[in-house]
């Protein structure tokens, strides 16, 4: 026969397992319900998402802009009769072509050094038509004239005198051996670390004092 204390003993130690057993039952199911946060998902409709606050990505550059076509462009052209000291001045583009009396004057091209070239020119390639006395028109001049060196090439006629003064157009905004550099890095995110200073150099070895001179000489 058991001894009631030890019966007791047993009884409290069943009772105290079973309530710890519920208790780590209930544990179980309380940390299952809690929720668990999921990512949204990608938006369907296709649109970027916007790089997050901070981000150092940058605009692509936009690109270089090309000359203007030839038939767009526009030049000044200016026309003397030295005979009776006239003179005007005639807004074409490339392919037009003026009558003034007995003189027709065409604009082929016109051209005009980008602004990044040391030399500056502006030409235009002309072609004059004169009628004569016997009423045949003939054609006295073809080629380029340049405003700022009219010496280079003369329209030679005793009367007209034919020469640019301007040519409207556009250059690209680069040069054509320019090379783009990327924007420096602001001074606040640059690293404030100390720079190394090398390798330890090893420290010079002691120059030995003098000999003190000997007493011995004779």
């Amino acid at each position: 026969m058991k001894h009631p204390l030890a019966a007791l003993a047993l009884t409290a130690l069943a009772g105290i397992a079973a309530w710890q057993g519920a208790l780590a039952l209930q544990n179980e199911q309380a940390a299952a319900s809690v929720a668990v946060p999921v990512a949204a998902p990608a938006p369907a409709s296709g649109r970027a998402v916007p790089p997050p606050a901070g981000s150092t990505a940058r605009p692509a550059a936009p690109a270089a802009m090309a000359d203007t076509p030839m038939a767009e462009r526009q030049a000044i052209v200016g026309i003397l009769n030295k005979r009776n000291g006239l003179w005007r001045d005639v807004t074409l583009k490339p392919g037009q072509g003026v009558r003034i009396g007995d003189l027709i004057v065409r604009l082929r091209a016109c051209e005009a050094t980008a602004p990044w070239e040391p030399q500056k020119l502006t030409g235009a390639f002309l072609q004059a038509d004169v009628r004569g006395r016997d009423q045949r028109w003939r054609r006295i001049f073809s080629g380029w004239v340049f405003k700022e060196s009219p010496s280079l090439n003369v329209v030679e006629h005793p009367i007209y005198d034919v020469w640019p003064k301007s040519c409207a157009m556009r250059h690209p905004d680069m040069g054509p051996e320019t090379v783009s550099v990327a924007t420096p890095e602001p001074a606040s995110a640059r690293s404030s670390a100390k720079k190394s200073a090398g390798p330890a150099r090893a420290p010079a070895a002691p120059v030995p004092p003098p000999s003190a001179p000997s007493n011995n000489a004779t």
